[in-house]
């Protein structure tokens, strides 16, 4: 009897083992993703650079959703949710509307998460616009405070790159080389970019561009361009700059006006009409960064020739 008993209790063992083996193998994939370190960051472009950075061993949250403007966005419940277990912020840095607003309040509600500035090291400079919607119309420029649409230019984003990297070294050393060796090359990649735009646009005759907002600062400095921007600080041109507006725009034989999709394009199609043109929209805040860079040059390189 005690020998059946032993010769049971010892096929019951063999045949649990397969069980025991399936259950850890079907939880695997499960512990793996708990184990990702939780980024949130406020824009899409950072999405993309913290997913080329932290690869497979990152979960990231965007707290600015497609199509929302950093202006005027508030977080929704789930955010917060999301941001109470992150490991690491990732913000812009630069003076970013949407950060001015609810950085304090985000971090309350986080104190132990990293908060990475990915403006450190950034030159900035001042939101510079020519004449046509400033408030004295004589003036041949104006400024504004400084500008934060710092990822607009792939070297900046570089440096925004190299701040994420260290900020994920930070919260998760055990993989420092793997992020080390992400970061490295996916800063060959903005290299590459920015190369095949200053080749592209270097050519270029009519070095002007009319937007209705003035996102394409650094983008204008980087490939020595000037940005007419329809838009100035939140406001948008009195009748007197909207004429202004247009005659620059036949001066200097501006056929297409771009606009943002993130903001009503009315002002930019009133100007395309007067001066026999049309609105392209172009998306400072798009997701695939470097796809869309690329897709910029070529929709302003047929109408700057």
């Amino acid at each position: 009897m005690k020998r059946f008993a032993r010769t049971s209790r010892l096929f019951f063992t063999l045949a649990l083992v397969p069980v025991l083996i399936f259950s850890a193998v079907a939880c695997a994939p499960e512990k793996e993703a708990s184990d990702r370190v939780g980024v949130v960051v406020t824009i899409l472009p950072q999405a993309e650079f913290v997913e080329n950075v932290g690869g497979t061993k990152v979960k990231v949250t965007v707290m600015v959703p497609p199509g929302a403007s950093p202006h005027t966005y508030e977080p929704k419940p789930t955010q917060m949710t999301a941001l109470a277990e992150a490991e690491m912020y990732a913000k812009v840095g630069s003076g970013v509307e949407f950060e001015l607003v609810w950085m304090d309040k985000l971090i309350a509600t986080n104190k132990e998460m990293v908060v990475v500035d990915c403006s450190e090291g950034v030159k900035l400079q001042e939101m510079v616009a020519e004449d046509g919607n400033a408030e004295d119309e004589h003036e041949e420029e104006h400024h504004g405070g400084m500008d934060p649409h710092i990822w607009m230019s792939p070297l900046n984003a570089q440096i925004m790159v190299r701040n994420i990297c260290a900020g994920l070294i930070t919260v998760d050393p055990e993989n420092r080389s793997y992020y080390e060796q992400n970061r490295d090359a996916y800063l060959k990649q903005l290299a590459e970019i920015d190369g095949e735009m200053r080749d592209g646009l270097s050519e270029v005759k009519n070095r002007r561009f009319m937007v209705y907002h003035p996102a394409f600062g650094y983008f204008a400095r980087e490939y020595n361009l000037t940005m007419l921007p329809i838009e100035w600080e939140g406001k948008e041109p009195t009748a007197a700059g909207l004429a202004s507006l247009i005659e620059q725009a036949k001066a200097h034989d501006i056929r297409v006006i771009f606009a943002e999709p993130q903001f009503d394009p009315k002002s930019a199609e009133v100007i395309a009409e007067a001066i026999g043109g049309r609105v392209v929209l172009i998306d400072p805040l798009a997701r695939d960064y470097i796809a869309n860079l690329r897709l910029i040059m070529n929709e302003m390189l047929p109408v700057m020739e």
